[in-house]
């Protein structure tokens, strides 16, 4: 197989097709609060955050601070036009340094989408974070995950831009995506280690060829054991055969398949928990089998032995699907992605260890 072929297979591998969500209703969308979400107490709250001051970036006293609110911005890198979704909370006044989270969507789904999906505008809104949701290329927008391609060059424009234009707080700046967007956030653990404190990849942790990040980067990951897309045990599930081809032409991937056109050959790769703990080792962690907490009843925290500061959690979701823990949305279309456990948020998860976890030793 190409190299070509297997960044394909490993993009299809880690979609998720939402293209059929877009044309549905969007009222009430992205992380439902209440009762129904009930979040236990778990390693990722227990983790005691670092004593570190904000580092300002340049954007910190501008004339005109940019107003709260959300917006698409048009950006350039690489002589390309790019975009993002900008969500900016009253938090900021233009003086004090807030979080930035930087939230990738997956494979067909688009920034608009993955707002809804995610909820981390509104949730930025409550905990005074910003939210930038970026836009993939291609009529099928996506990720190219390999490292040194235009895709992870452009996340470093991006934050350039969003460090200029924004008062951000440099030793703040966290990474979360879904499915493809996972890959792309396991990607910049590797390649932006420097400048970002800790991710939390959704629905995609994976494995790096090249991986040689220049420190240890915290990871808290989510994955359901029935996802038909990512698998938990290890490949490409069937289901991801049913998205539509990268070209636009609306042929779907397995129609592609079964023409010849492209391979994609009944592999098992490693499974989410292996995955999960090579990440640890590379971060220093004690290679033995990680201890496990309940959450919930039908979430596990597996958690690893680690130095401080560069903690790795991995949430098994027992019968969750292709989805993001808590999103209203996402269990709007059950029927595409499986099953939603409302037992914990991935917001308000991944928050807490964000919290915990910013960059260390930048002034």
């Amino acid at each position: 197989m190409t190299s070509a072929a297997r960044r394909l297979c490993a993009l299809v591998a880690a979609s998720l097709p939402l293209l059929a969500a877009c044309s549905g209703d969007d009222d009430g969308g992205g992380t439902a609060a209440g009762e129904e979400t009930t979040t236990a107490s778990s390693p990722a709250t227990t983790v005691a955050p670092a004593d570190v001051a904000p580092s300002p970036s340049t954007g910190c006293g501008a004339a005109a601070p940019v107003a709260p609110g959300e917006s698409t911005v048009t950006t350039t890198s690489g002589g390309v036009e790019r975009s993002y979704v900008r969500h900016v909370p009253a938090a900021h006044d233009g003086t004090t340094p807030v979080p930035v989270v930087v939230d990738f969507h997956g494979y067909s789904e688009g920034a608009v989408v993955h707002v809804q999906m995610s909820g981390l505008g509104a949730y930025g809104d409550e905990q005074g974070f910003v939210t930038i949701t970026p836009q993939g290329l291609g009529e099928v927008p996506r990720w190219d995950v390999a490292l040194g391609s235009a895709d992870l060059a452009f996340f470093g424009d991006l934050l350039d831009e969003v460090e200029r234009t924004l008062c951000i707080d440099k030793n703040r700046v966290f990474v979360t995506g879904l499915s493809n967007g996972a890959f792309m956030t396991s990607a910049i653990a590797c390649a932006y280690a420097d400048r970002v404190a800790a991710v939390a990849p959704v629905a995609g942790i994976r494995e790096i060829e090249g991986c040689e990040p220049a420190r240890p980067v915290p990871v808290v990951a989510f994955h359901g054991t029935d996802d038909g897309f990512v698998t938990y045990d290890g490949g490409l599930g069937e289901d991801a055969l049913d998205l539509p081809a990268p070209d636009g032409s609306g042929r779907t991937l397995r129609e592609l398949r079964d023409a010849g056109e492209i391979p994609l050959p009944e592999v098992r790769g490693p499974s989410v928990p292996e995955i999960t703990a090579a990440w640890a080792r590379r971060n220093g962690c004690e290679d033995a089998e990680p201890a496990e907490e309940r959450a919930a009843a039908d979430v596990t925290v597996l958690s690893w032995d680690c130095p401080p500061g560069a903690e790795v959690l991995l949430y098994r979701v027992e019968g969750g699907g292709h989805s993001w823990p808590g999103s209203e949305f996402s269990r709007r279309i059950e029927s595409v992605v499986g099953p939603t456990t409302f037992s914990i948020s991935a917001d308000e998860e991944m928050w807490a260890f964000f919290e915990a976890h910013p960059l260390p030793g930048r002034p």
